[in-house]
């Protein structure tokens, strides 16, 4: 580890030199992320249940020192806030956005309509027969409306609908899908707003830059505004790997999605050191397999040479996203430290990965100065 150790070493010494500087710019004197990203775009983080109910408390001070956006890892999902029809649990929810107003971040509220951690319930009648559209879009109407309606002026934006898309372009044949149809998503988007007409309303997916992927999300975003509905922004969960996709792939669903004229945010970043378990994998959560150790390379520490490329490749993704920042309007972690990351056991249980900006024992990687010092010498985007 002596490489990394000598690169962490020398960055902390230039991290003290800046802050302690009293001459220096502003820009030059960045102590954390958010102050060097602050003209650029957001720089977020999502927080597990541990964070929300103030058990871990590490990871906390990095969320308040570091990032200026919050959002939900999965509190506000659907089988959370309602496991029951007409009985919410706003607890961990009410707890998240306190947070984020107590500490002046961008709050985003995670997700209101996913096919994924949706009660079961929702779908179904007593006997457990599937429901009519005319039911479906009154849960789905009841549901959006009490908990957007709940948090109405306090949430700056929301995914209104999750992974609607496949790789290939096709309509996921979610139940969502099966009983409403195309119909689900520019209803979802219609209550949402009805809901809290200030409120952004966002699509998000992964796998974003895959051409069939990107082009069949355009098209919808087309659509709904076609048909008059407000959507803002198109969520790249960018769950990558250090082999794909590249910086160019990226680039260019980054300026479709801006060219279809929404805002484009990388709502879920995180990058995976570990193997694919097969070639055409994505990030369904559904996607479970037996546990093998080929796929399981670096069970207690990060070699030099894989923790040198993941720091390459995690320097240009966000050179890119200085470049693109008349585009990018948030680039959110999705997690705190490499601890959290639900990289870990996905898609099977026993895998350690390192995908983040902050190690387990709670310290920044290398590639915090340097995401610093790239929007130090790099030219601010005029207007952000």
């Amino acid at each position: 580890m002596k490489i990394l150790t000598t690169i962490f070493c020398f960055h902390l010494i230039l991290s003290l030199a800046c802050c302690g500087n009293p001459k220096a710019s502003d820009k030059e004197a960045s102590c954390s992320l958010k102050e060097a990203l602050g003209d650029r775009f957001h720089i977020g983080a999502a927080l597990n249940i541990n964070q929300i109910r103030g058990y871990d408390t590490a990871s906390l001070k990095i969320v308040q020192d570091q990032f200026s956006s919050i959002v939900a890892e999965n509190c506000m999902k659907s089988m959370y806030l309602q496991p029951e029809e007409g009985r919410f649990f706003f607890d961990d929810a009410d707890k998240f956005v306190a947070f984020g107003e107590q500490n002046d971040m961008l709050i985003i509220g995670h997700t209101l309509i996913w096919h994924s951690q949706a009660p079961s319930w929702f779908f179904t009648d007593d006997r457990g027969n599937d429901i009519s559209p005319e039911i479906l879009k009154e849960r789905m109407k009841n549901h959006i409306y009490t908990v957007v309606g709940r948090y109405k002026g306090r949430i700056h934006g929301w995914d209104v609908v999750n992974e609607a898309i496949l790789d290939n372009g096709e309509w996921r044949k979610s139940k969502f899908y099966e009983i409403l149809g195309e119909e689900f998503i520019p209803l979802a988007f219609q209550y949402a707003h009805e809901a809290d007409p200030d409120a952004e309303l966002y699509y998000n997916d992964y796998n974003e830059w895959i051409g069939e992927k990107r082009d069949a999300i355009v098209d919808l975003v087309k659509t709904l505004k076609e048909k008059g509905l407000r959507v803002d922004g198109v969520g790249m969960q960018g769950h990558i790997g250090v082999n794909n996709p590249s910086t160019d792939e990226y680039r260019s669903a980054i300026d479709a999605y801006a060219a279809a004229g929404v805002k484009v945010m990388i709502t879920e970043f995180d990058m995976s050191v570990l193997p694919s378990p097969r070639r055409d994998f994505g990030a369904n959560i559904a996607d479970t397999e037996q546990f093998r150790a080929e796929m399981n390379p670096y069970p207690d520490v990060l070699p030099d040479s894989v923790a040198m490329r993941w720091h390459e490749k995690m320097v240009a993704y966000f050179t890119l996203f200085l470049d693109q920042s008349d585009k990018i309007s948030r680039v959110t972690m999705w997690g705190v430290t490499d601890r959290d990351s639900w990289k870990n056991d996905f898609p099977m249980r026993g895998r350690t990965d390192y995908p983040l900006l902050f190690d387990r024992k709670y310290q920044p990687k290398p590639i915090v100065r340097d995401i610093m010092d790239a929007a130090a010498t790099r030219e601010s985007t005029p207007g952000k």
